[in-house]
């Protein structure tokens, strides 16, 4: 532990006085957009989905894995493509994964048949896959360290626009022009984006002499991935030990081990395991993975509650869901300035405190069918607030836990932890709604449930959402009083 922080004070003491890159402000909009491109891609199809089911005349089990294959190919290919840019080059990678990317939207808007929608869409999240590995250390290079902390704040806004923004967006799209537009938007963009990135894409850089990829290691962490969330998918429909239940319970033990064991084996191991004997970097992780989680807990069924129990409109959800990302796109790199300036240790603790007690106020507030609309809105208010000053400190303590020299881990990592929590939100939300309902004797869908009902269920897990926030700023608080001043 010593010798690492050593490392560390000693490769950022020679580069204080860089002062980045000439054209950083260009480069942080490039790989920003790539960024947006991909998160909302993620989610902007849920919107679409009775529209692309009725077109191709499936059922919905079979439609949804438009989104399953893309969410599992994007988080399980983020880690593999991070030793991928040793070789290949941080920029490069990136500008190869958006020519990907765009083509494969062209591919998924002309799609004639589900199957080749859903394999183009694994397509797509591969490159999404190379752009969002590599865009963190991109964007950490690119700035000198007295403007990191801004910086990082930018990205933390730029995924939480696109993780909330996407189904609005998708809406609007699909009244207007048609499910197949949500993909064919991408391809003017990312070709505008692609010439851009070939004149002013450059980052100073050192490239490895071979490519070390550990294959085995790649194929056990998409077993553990598909097999996890495959099982809380499985629970959302009930609790009883099924042989298929068990059988995922079964792989993903041991595709778990397997991938821990073969990772403290390989010389050049997919997921360097000596990153987590940095405690400041262990630490953040948790943070983010638990913020993620709880963000997305109340993303998927804070729909459900103002529809349902609220009546009303898509639109009119839209709107309050904007609320969050509004506030966090201004308001993180405000606090990341802040924090380049004053390097205020337990700033990313106070924003999960302020998120802790917003989720759990918005639980107890969403119990009463005719809660006043306002108390529920200053929830969010206070929920966009408590986002903004934790992502900009906890994503810059996050880059600088590790040495120069493990930056792509450090960013393939975290771009991954932040994808998992998400899709662990979205799981764990719908399992924890079920048990609700299911404790309520209630064991119908949720689109058919009473608004008693909803209200009872979604504001408790609204409230669990809050206690892992509590569980976040714990961490945080013990992570602050580590930094030395």
């Amino acid at each position: 532990m010593g010798s690492g922080l050593t490392e560390l004070k000693a490769e950022y003491k020679d580069k204080e006085q860089e002062s980045g890159s000439k054209n950083r402000y260009i480069v942080l909009v490039l790989v920003l957009t790539g960024v947006l491109m991909a998160v909302l891609d993620g989610s902007v199809v849920s919107i679409a989905l009775p529209t692309i089911t009725e077109h191709f005349r499936v059922s919905i089990a079979e439609s949804q894995m438009i989104m399953t294959a893309y969410l599992v190919t994007i988080t399980s290919l983020l880690l593999i493509f991070g030793k991928v840019a040793e070789r290949v080059g941080k920029a490069r990678l990136f500008m190869l994964g958006l020519a990907l990317f765009t083509s494969s939207s062209l591919a998924c808007g002309i799609s004639t048949s589900l199957e080749m929608l859903v394999l183009c869409r694994i397509f797509q999240a591969t490159g999404g896959a190379m752009m969002f590995s590599i865009s963190a250390a991109i964007i950490f290079l690119a700035f000198p360290k007295s403007e990191q902390g801004r910086a990082m704040g930018y990205i933390g806004s730029t995924v939480a626009i696109g993780s909330i923004l996407g189904p609005t967006l998708g809406g609007f799209i699909v009244d207007l022009l048609g499910w197949s537009y949500i993909f064919l938007i991408n391809v003017p963009i990312g070709i505008v984006q692609l010439l851009l990135s070939t004149r002013y894409l450059r980052i100073e850089e050192t490239r490895s002499k071979s490519l070390e990829v550990d294959w085995i290691g790649g194929l056990t962490l998409i077993a553990l991935i598909v097999s996890m969330m495959t099982f809380l998918g499985q629970l959302s429909y009930g609790f009883a030990p099924t042989p298929p239940i068990l059988l995922l319970a079964l792989i993903f033990v041991l595709s778990l081990s397997g991938f821990i064991i073969n990772e403290s084996r390989q010389k050049s191991p997919l997921l360097d395991l000596s990153i987590f004997r940095y405690r400041m970097f262990v630490l953040p992780s948790i943070s983010m993975i638990l913020f993620f989680v709880a963000n997305l807990m109340i993303t998927v069924l804070g729909p459900f509650y103002f529809e349902g129990v609220r009546g009303y409109t898509a639109s009119q959800v839209g709107l309050i869901f904007l609320i969050v990302p509004a506030i966090t796109v201004f308001g993180a790199p405000l606090t990341g300035a802040v924090y380049d300036r004053h390097q205020f240790r337990y700033l990313a603790a106070l924003g999960m405190s302020i998120m802790a007690l917003s989720m759990i106020a918005l639980g107890f507030l969403a119990m009463g069918v005719t809660t006043d609309i306002r108390q529920l809105l200053i929830c969010f208010v206070f929920i966009g607030l408590g986002a903004a000053f934790f992502q900009s400190p906890n994503n810059t303590e996050l880059m600088r836990a590790l040495p120069v020299s493990k930056i792509n881990i450090a960013s393939s990592f975290t771009a991954t932890i932040r994808n998992l929590g998400m899709a662990l939100g979205v799981s764990l939300s719908g399992l924890l709604v079920s048990l609700q309902m299911a404790q309520a004797g209630y064991y119908g869908t949720i689109s058919d449930a009473g608004p008693a009902i909803l209200a009872s269920s979604i504001s408790r897990v609204m409230m669990i959402a809050g206690g892992l926030c509590i569980i976040s700023a714990i961490v945080a608080i013990y992570r602050g009083s580590k930094i030395k001043q």
